[in-house]
């Protein structure tokens, strides 16, 4: 097979592994992700390989799928990358593979188009690898060097949930691996990454929100990415339900209330154990606690502002700073720090009045700190 008709065939089965990606490119095997600085960069996202001998119940490179099979050489990647990268076409990385042989086969492989890159090519931009579960502390060790994120895809919250879906994985290798990166890395946030697979195998948001947070803390994971399931024909799993997108986001809600908030796991599950999906969990929060509400925005802590709907971290930040030179008078003004005024209002006051009742009011001091140009 022809190395662009590889290209074709694995670009469209790394799309499944969504880990580290924010939204798709335009041309087989590109997607746009963020690097451990922040930058948003085009990558050549592609598996190593599509030829598999485990079975996971739900995945399109399982061994019993009948479908067309291919895998690059290490020269053959290298080379591809790298004329991409040259033409401007992609500034990194995202290699992933099934395992058509053995863990540490696989991973020698994959560590040699690395290397050839690093080596031949001087290639010295963004590479992210995905280790493969039961990979050697000599495999972990060099990925470590040559990749600047590495990450092991989780799947499920424990091993009783895993065993529904790949019953060739074993939950404590795969938090080996996690163990292993930390430890070589020397805790560095930005260096690894894991994803689950949302639905498949009828765990809880609460399960996975309380297994993410363990891993932010044990592992100190850059970040925890969750993938809705997704039947595929041809699967175990084919009849099954495909799982509401909107659990998805909810999911990345929850992980954001939580690390960022001040919000307990206990405060945003339903009697289920799981998040609303018919409505924003931080909405449902507030509205659960009236006797919180509504708070004055000129007097009210950050740890309360960050309870209020429409009002982040950041949004929080600014109201502090700005109020520390004068009050707040206006929607407006809150605006532009940043709230979401709609969504904030029914649970703020500012100076004392409802957001609906209140009149703007300006003086030279605010306009000067807005940079306003006030004319009489």
């Amino acid at each position: 097979m022809e190395t662009l008709a590889k290209l074709r065939l694995l670009g469209e089965g790394a799309k499944y592994d969504i880990c580290s990606t924010v939204n798709g490119g335009n041309a087989p095997g590109i997607c746009q992700s963020f690097t451990p600085d922040g930058r948003c960069i085009s990558l050549l996202r592609v598996l190593y390989s599509n030829e598999c001998r485990y079975s996971c119940s739900y995945c399109p490179n399982r061994a019993q799928r009948n479908l067309p099979r291919a895998s690059f050489n290490p020269d053959e990647l290298a080379k591809l990358f790298i004329e991409f990268y040259r033409r401007n076409y992609v500034a990194g990385l995202f290699l992933s593979s099934g395992v058509p042989h053995s863990p540490g086969a696989t991973m020698d492989e994959m560590l040699t188009a690395l290397e050839i890159l690093r080596q031949k090519y001087n290639y010295t931009g963004y590479i992210h690898l995905k280790l493969i579960p039961g990979a050697s502390q000599a495999h972990i060790a060099r990925a470590v060097e040559l990749a600047q994120r590495v990450s092991v895809n989780c799947e499920t919250p424990d091993q009783a949930s895993l065993s529904r879906l790949s019953p060739n994985k074993d939950y404590p290798t795969i938090l080996g691996v996690m163990d292993a990166v930390k430890k070589l890395t020397n805790a560095e946030k930005a260096r690894q990454s894991t994803q689950f697979l949302v639905g498949a195998a009828g765990e809880r948001d609460r399960d996975i929100l309380a297994r993410a947070l363990s891993f932010y803390s044990t592992y100190l994971m850059n970040r925890v990415y969750f993938s809705t399931f997704v039947p595929v024909p041809d699967t175990p799993f084919a009849q099954e339900n495909r799982v509401p997108l909107l659990r998805e986001h909810r999911l990345y809600q929850g992980d954001f209330l939580l690390r960022q908030y001040g919000f307990d796991l206990d405060e945003l599950v339903d009697e289920t154990g799981n998040l609303p999906l018919d409505q924003d969990p931080k909405e449902v929060w507030a509205i659960r606690n009236p006797q919180l509400f509504p708070v004055e925005v000129n007097r009210a802590s950050r740890e309360l502002l960050l309870k209020v709907p429409g009002i982040g971290p950041r949004s929080a930040w600014r109201i502090i700073n700005t109020r520390r030179q004068f009050n707040i008078s206006s929607a407006s003004e809150l605006k532009n720090l940043g709230v979401v005024v709609k969504r904030a209002a029914p649970f703020i006051t500012i100076r004392g009045k409802t957001v609906a009742s209140v009149r703007p009011v300006f003086s030279f001091q605010q306009l000067s700190f807005f940079g306003g140009d006030f004319k009489c």
